[in-house]
């Protein structure tokens, strides 16, 4: 009697940590009234529609199957680099995810590429793009500007359309002391005393650019190697 009854027992916490293990985002429960923002209000007084400015919000406007939390099930996400948000997509429904730290890490299935939340920093804050991870990490912050309508200045002239214009990507450096954005040799190495001396002997010899994602991967591989 005393086995069957252990038997029912660690079937029964078998199926409550399944259901644990796969808890989904409710659009009311978890997300409240984060609906998608897909309008912005011009200076002609007119609100316009995103599909009514050229170019996109978006890093890239398709869905990708994502984990988002432990212990939650996978959805599809995208990231609107207008608005620093993470979309998720459950049916036909469309939805931001909260800037919460449950949901600081969004790694996405493929191509492989991980997300991650900065809550904490005074002026670094945001949805970051990790390209080296470890002891320093390094991550890379998108952003895309609204540019208004411009009125035709007479009847002869044409109205300029409204648009999103992606800006260059800036990148920072995670260390103990915090995220740092990347400006210079400096900046780098100010963040990191104590291998300053070869981080400059590795910069020098390989010639690293510092607005260049493949050396400032580079750089940052190699500081996690020695």
């Amino acid at each position: 009697m005393r086995i069957k009854i252990t038997a029912i027992s660690v079937f029964f916490f078998a199926v409550s940590q399944c259901a644990f293990a796969q808890q989904t985002l409710s659009v009311n429960q978890v997300t409240g009234d984060h609906s998608v923002f897909s309008g912005i209000k011009s200076t002609t007084g007119k609100t316009l529609n995103y599909d009514e400015i050229q170019g996109s919000p978006y890093f890239d406007s398709k869905f990708y199957d994502a984990k988002v939390a432990e212990n939650y099930e996978n959805i599809l996400v995208r990231y609107n680099s207008y608005k620093d948000e993470i979309e998720f997509q459950k049916g036909n429904i469309v939805q931001v995810l909260p800037k919460d730290s449950k949901f600081s890490k969004i790694e996405i299935i493929s191509p492989k590429q991980t997300i991650m939340l900065f809550e904490d920093e005074k002026e670094n804050n945001g949805y970051f793009f990790e390209l080296v991870s470890g002891k320093n990490s390094l991550y890379k912050k998108l952003v895309t500007k609204f540019i208004d309508v411009v009125p035709a200045a007479n009847s002869y002239a044409a109205e300029r359309p409204a648009s999103f214009r992606k800006l260059d990507p800036s990148f920072y450096l995670n260390t103990e002391k915090g995220l740092v954005k990347i400006k210079n040799q400096k900046s780098v190495t100010d963040g990191i005393p104590d291998s300053k001396d070869k981080l400059e002997t590795f910069i020098k010899s390989n010639k690293i650019k510092f607005d260049k994602e493949e050396d400032l991967i580079k750089l940052v591989t190699f500081l996690n190697q020695n």
